[in-house]
């Protein structure tokens, strides 16, 4: 079975529009920046290391 032939200023059927294939992407919120997040989590890794190191010296 072979599908008709579609004229060339015509799009398949098949293909739809591509002008309205993707909608916008929402706003991201908190998620839009993670690199505030992983600092704060380094950040705060950091200190807990500096606690142990600071307590192993005898501070």
């Amino acid at each position: 079975m072979t599908e008709p032939l579609v004229p060339p200023q015509e799009t398949p059927p098949v293909e739809g529009s591509t002008s309205s294939a993707h909608e916008e992407r929402p706003d991201g919120g908190v998620w839009e920046h993670p690199a505030v997040w992983v600092s704060l989590i380094v950040f705060g890794a950091v200190l807990v290391a500096l606690f142990f190191a600071l307590r192993a010296l005898g501070f």
